[in-house]
């Protein structure tokens, strides 16, 4: 977290720990046709109901909030967090292990709905839903994203180091890359059955989610577009960065290398 989003974080806990459950539950947003699939892990858990608290306070409500957990967390679940259960708001348990499950268990339950991915450490911005679905009532047959990069290679054609994956031309969307960070929609029938090959991307991607959906999508030939409309920033939340896979997988150019172990296996053209 940065310095300058410190009290901007500390203000928003504050006020949503204020703020009555029953009026979060039956907050009168207007409903669109929208899955929110988020996991966890442990170490964020205590936390956990502030991300949930501002998914049901959008000015465009989801249809459903379906929180995968591991089954070893059955029996963990805080008590601010289970007050939110209700028509909206379920956890689901899931023996898979990987931040994949963001989105993967979903996408087999609900083949033919509309499935936004949202990190667990974020508090949102009310209308952070209602831009991105707007978005893609423009571009109905596209993945959407509010953060992208773009793979990138030098004048030899050589991988870049992840960490140079910088946006050039944003016109180029098979070489977008769209992260999970901040959020990203995808439509029905936008992602193959390969995807839901938990031994594959156990094998060829196990710590890179994006990597993993940004290989099925070029599969799939589905477009990857930004968001164009400029976010309002989602605020981090306080005590809740220290364990993460950015650090471990750029500095140790762990991207790079199961990047390429996916191109090789699917024979992936950019």
């Amino acid at each position: 977290m940065k310095s300058r989003q410190v009290p901007y974080s500390i203000f928003a806990e504050v006020k949503l720990r204020l703020l009555n459950t029953k009026k979060i539950k039956n907050f009168d947003g207007n409903e669109i046709p929208v899955i929110i699939s988020l996991t966890s892990i442990p170490f964020r858990i205590n936390r956990l109901h502030l991300v949930i608290k501002s998914l049901l306070l959008q000015t465009s409500r989801p249809k459903k909030i379906i929180l995968w957990l591991d089954t070893s967390l059955q029996n963990k679940i805080p008590t601010n967090l289970k007050k939110l259960y209700g028509d909206i708001f379920s956890i689901e348990f899931t023996s898979l292990n990987s931040s994949h499950v963001k989105l993967v268990p979903t996408l087999e339950k609900y083949p033919n709905e509309i499935i936004v991915t949202c990190d667990d450490d974020l508090v949102y911005d009310k209308d952070w839903l209602k831009d991105l679905y707007e978005e893609h009532l423009q571009y109905p047959q596209d993945i959407v994203a509010y953060t992208v990069r773009q793979i990138q290679f030098d004048e030899n054609n050589n991988l870049l180091p992840y960490n140079q994956w910088k946006i050039k031309d944003l016109s180029k969307s098979s070489t977008l890359l769209a992260l999970g960070y901040n959020g990203i929609l995808y439509p029905p029938n936008t992602l193959p059955k390969e995807t839901l090959n938990s031994e594959l991307y156990m094998k060829l991607a196990p710590k890179a989610d994006d990597l993993w959906f940004k290989a099925m999508a070029l599969l799939n030939n589905t477009t990857i577009r930004k968001v164009r409309k400029i976010p309002k920033e989602n605020i981090p939340i306080m005590a809740t960065q220290k364990v993460s896979l950015k650090k471990q997988n750029i500095g140790k150019l762990k991207n790079n290398q199961q990047w390429e172990a996916l191109v090789e296996h699917f024979n992936l053209k950019l």
